[in-house]
């Protein structure tokens, strides 16, 4: 590997690693309330952007590193939507206790 691919490589591991603790933080606490969804959704859309650009140059480091932040983003996503619809369910209930 040239230096240029392993400083790109390094890059792919750091970047994609920073996302873990958020995951991990989500699906222990069980609540993404704090998540800004158009934040994650706009990240998630660069990252496949990226994604198809590393395919298109054939580039490893930019193919592995951007399908693992990409994957580990829309699980952030995921459990952010799934947040909302929980939140959204436990309103409608406490709105109709009220009446």
């Amino acid at each position: 590997m040239n230096p240029v691919e392993l400083i790109g490589a390094l890059a792919g591991v750091l970047t994609t690693i920073a996302f873990v603790p958020q995951v991990l933080k989500i699906w222990r606490s069980g609540t993404a309330e704090d998540i800004s969804l158009l934040t994650f959704s706009l990240y998630s859309a660069g990252l496949l952007l990226w994604l198809l650009y590393g395919i298109a140059l054939r580039s490893l480091p930019l193919i592995a590193a951007n399908s693992i932040t990409f994957l580990l983003t829309l699980s952030v996503l995921v459990l952010k939507l799934r947040h909302m619809r929980r939140m959204r369910r436990m309103l409608e209930a406490a709105g109709e206790r009220a009446l």
